[in-house]
């Protein structure tokens, strides 16, 4: 492989609104091109990155990770661990207000936690160790354990799908289940629900009464100083319709240039191609564990024979210096990125796979797959599998559809023919991948665990183990197991590696070094 660049990748409703005040004259405007049009407004309800980055424009968390991946005090002025290793003591900010002018409480927070932890699979893990989480008074709260963890600052510090981000009590209070309606955060920016227009454009405005942090920005950690007035996400999914809009000025940022169109960029002398240092992605498979043919563990393993890393990756991204081939569950150059017992799969071994499904009795059901079309760095992905798995004796159902949709649907345990699905392609950044408790689809909790449902007491038995172990040495050796474990029950399987830079014109100052696209500390000078 040339020069493969490591990092980390950034690259997942009605109701009321506080009104904001009408916007300033010569105002800044941040015009930019995410990965995908926002279509769900809920961050918790939905892993999709263009949802957790809305959820990082209006919601702020209690804690964060700066550029070096070390957790940083954000909303909470200070914390205490107890003696006794069993608990912590949080103390909010001063001057905390929510978009409605109301100020943060211990008792939001709370509540926020629960519902974050009720659909995230580390929040879940966290909570097995809970024993009560109480309000001292209005800005105080304490977390009591069980026994000794070291998750409870690991989530509360999760970068990433889903991030637990705080929200007023009675919005949080929403079942987990069920979207919100009410978008009030307390948050750098405020959500302009009245120019929402999926298709076209989201926009959002500078929140005037927010407190930073004293500290420089770093990461996601420290201070969200706005330097725009207002940012407007365009929705442009062609990708070069987008180069051409940033090339003439019409926009000022691309989240997620096409990298067949980097060349052209490169040479244009008013474009900036950052390439941050936390950006890396892992793309996967998933299979729906509660109908046919996937609920029969020996028919997902012939998938393992199936395929190769090396076709979705030319037919994604087709630069070898943005991809990497690699077997790791938790991502290559990561502290649990081994190796170890994924040589023999991943091959293409058609005849291995053929011999797997007639062991298995596959009976020629065909596989619902769902082909998410307008994000570029996607769009390959379900062609490759089809054809991969038609070669292996797979029958293959292929079903186009926009991600949101997708995301949508997705959601759902209907049988395919009743609405649902047996399979579908994504990518997961490091940071939600690079450990057996944060990897969501590793969840193997039943009904506890992410979309595809997987069930194995086994595989909670060592994510529990994982939790609960604070040596390093031992933590390996668990990871280890959990990806052998995975071959076996197959809840998820890697199929390659990739990174994606951001393009920005060069009057766009101030991009962080983030895993997450964020628009604070920003500035577009003339």
């Amino acid at each position: 492989m040339n020069a493969f660049r490591k990092a980390i990748l950034a690259a997942t409703c009605v109701g009321s609104l506080v009104t904001v005040a009408a916007p300033a004259l010569a105002q800044t405007t941040l015009r930019a091109v995410m990965h995908s049009d926002l279509k769900i407004l809920d961050p918790i309800w939905t892993t999709a990155y263009i949802v957790r980055n809305h959820g990082y424009m209006i919601y702020d968390t209690l804690l964060a990770q700066d550029e070096k991946g070390e957790i940083k005090p954000q909303m909470v002025e200070k914390y205490e661990a107890a003696a006794d290793g069993k608990g912590y003591t949080f103390t909010l900010r001063e001057g905390l207000l929510w978009h409605d002018g109301q100020p943060v409480t211990s008792e939001d927070c709370i509540a926020s936690i629960k519902r974050w932890a009720a659909k995230d699979s580390l929040g879940q893990k966290m909570m097995t160790f809970v024993d009560s989480m109480t309000a001292v008074d209005a800005k105080t709260f304490t977390i009591k354990l069980k026994e000794s963890t070291g998750l409870v600052l690991l989530g509360l510090s999760k970068p990433s799908s889903n991030v637990p981000f705080m929200m007023p009590k009675r919005v949080a209070e929403t079942d987990p289940n069920k979207q919100i309606e009410d978008f009030t955060g307390s948050g750098p920016f405020v959500f302009v629900k009245d120019e929402w227009k999926p298709g076209d454009k989201t926009v959002y405005v500078k929140f005037d009464k927010y407190k930073p942090r004293a500290e420089p920005a770093s990461g996601l950690a420290g201070g969200k100083v706005v330097k725009v007035d207002r940012v407007e996400w365009r929705a442009i999914s062609d990708a070069q319709q987008a180069v051409n809009a940033l090339q003439k000025g019409e926009i000022d940022y691309i989240e997620q240039p096409s990298h067949d169109l980097l060349g052209g960029l490169k040479k244009d002398t008013n474009i900036a191609i950052v390439e941050v240092p936390q950006i890396k992605a892992q793309y996967v498979f998933r299979p729906n564990h509660l109908h046919k043919p996937f609920d029969n563990p020996k028919v997902r393993q012939a998938l393992w024979y199936a395929f190769n890393q090396e076709d979705f990756l030319m037919a994604t991204i087709g630069d070898e210096n943005y991809i990497k081939s690699c077997k790791a569950l938790f991502v290559c150059d990561t502290a649990f990125g081994t190796t170890k017992g994924t040589d023999a799969i991943l091959t293409s071994n058609a005849k291995k796979a053929q011999e797997l499904l007639k062991e298995a009795g596959y009976d020629g059901t065909p596989v619902l797959l769902m082909h998410s079309t307008d994000l570029k760095v996607l769009t390959n992905l379900a062609p490759v599998a089809k054809s991969l798995m038609e070669k292996a004796g797979f029958k293959v159902d292929m079903q186009s559809m926009d991600w949101q949709t997708l995301v949508a649907r997705r959601a759902k345990k209907d049988p395919p023919s009743a609405g649902g699905w047996n399979a579908f392609l994504t990518a997961w950044i490091t940071a939600d991948v690079m450990n057996p408790v944060s990897a969501a689809y590793v969840n193997s909790g039943c009904d506890k665990a992410s979309f595809g449902w997987p069930c194995d007491p086994e595989m909670e038995k060592l994510r529990d183990e994982f939790a609960r172990s604070t040596d390093l040495a031992k933590q390996k050796e668990i990871a280890e197991a959990v990806q052998k474990r995975n071959i076996e029950i197959t809840a998820m399987i890697p199929v390659g590696e990739y990174i994606t830079p951001i393009a920005v014109r060069k009057n766009v100052k101030g991009l962080l070094m983030a895993p997450v696209p964020v628009h604070w500390n920003i500035e577009v000078t003339k």
